[in-house]
């Protein structure tokens, strides 16, 4: 017969009555093994840094001489333009991105197929040839087509188009959210059908999608990177390009490192800032 010891904290561990065997408690069982992984963990981690040529790394990855190299154009040039091809890509595909959710919650058939046409490709072309062929391919179709800003404008259009894609449906998506009730509390107000949806539906779809709205500018960031793809100037490079650039004069890694905690400085303060809104909306809920 099996009896059960009781302590303070309840139910302990039971203890068989045939041969007085201990047998552990679910709770206990579970420290066990979560201490059998903390201790794996611990070691493999151990294992790699031994393992680790520490003094090849710090001179191919982390040397004073190559990161000096990159200032001050890392800040001045390289992460400028990196603001401004990023921050421009996603005002024009924000702006693109709400006409596109509009158009595919659309009463109008002919709307929505084309809002949902226009997603699919855009979603499924490489942002890299979405580039190429505006910088390369409209020219050669529209002869005599210069857009405004060069290689700015280029960027600009190139990540707005492919980003609009992924913000109209972001942006659709926040709109469905929102109580059908309200648009019928504002019709029985006397507003119109486009007034509601300005005054009072879109504004509170996209406090509900702020968090992928600002996930979307973190990936903009990132992609910015292939803006070097369209043949910028030395004036007009970004941090990858930097980077590279300076990679190849020195033969040095550093430069890489020091483009990627660049980034980091814009894409982590970003996150931080996303997790909080995600925070505040689920205690507002």
């Amino acid at each position: 017969m099996a009896t059960t010891t009781t302590g303070p904290s309840g139910p302990a561990e039971a203890t068989s009555g045939s041969g007085g065997t201990r047998r552990l408690s679910p709770r206990k069982r579970r420290r066990i093994t979560l201490g059998i992984q903390y201790v794996i963990f611990v070691a493999v981690i151990v294992i790699i840094a031994v393992s680790i040529n520490w003094s090849d790394i710090q001179e191919h990855f982390f040397d004073p001489d190559g990161a000096t190299e990159m200032l001050p154009e890392v800040i001045t040039i390289a992460l400028r333009n990196t603001i401004i091809y990023a921050l421009t890509g996603y005002a024009f595909g924000f702006v693109l991105g709400m006409i596109l959710a509009l158009m595919r919650l659309s009463s109008v058939a002919p709307y929505r197929w084309v809002a949902l046409i226009y997603i699919e490709i855009f979603r499924g072309v490489p942002l890299l040839l979405v580039l190429l062929l505006i910088a390369f391919g409209l020219p050669v179709a529209f002869p005599g087509l210069e857009f405004p800003f060069g290689h700015y404008g280029q960027g600009a259009v190139g990540l707005g188009l492919v980003a609009a894609a992924y913000l109209a449906e972001t942006i659709r998506a926040g709109i469905q959210a929102v109580p059908k009730g309200q648009m019928e509390a504002a019709r029985s107000l006397g507003m119109s059908r486009q007034r509601s949806m300005l005054s009072i539906i879109i504004p509170q779809a996209l406090r509900v999608v702020i968090p992928p709205l600002t996930n979307e500018l973190i990936v903009l960031f990132k992609d910015s990177s292939l803006i070097s793809g369209i043949g910028v100037v030395a004036a007009e490079i970004e941090l990858t390009k930097l980077g590279s650039d300076v990679a190849i004069r020195t033969a040095d890694s550093t430069p890489f490192m020091v483009a990627g905690a660049t980034y980091l400085l814009i894409t982590v303060p970003l996150g931080i800032l996303v997790r909080r809104l995600e925070a505040r909306q689920a205690r507002g809920r």
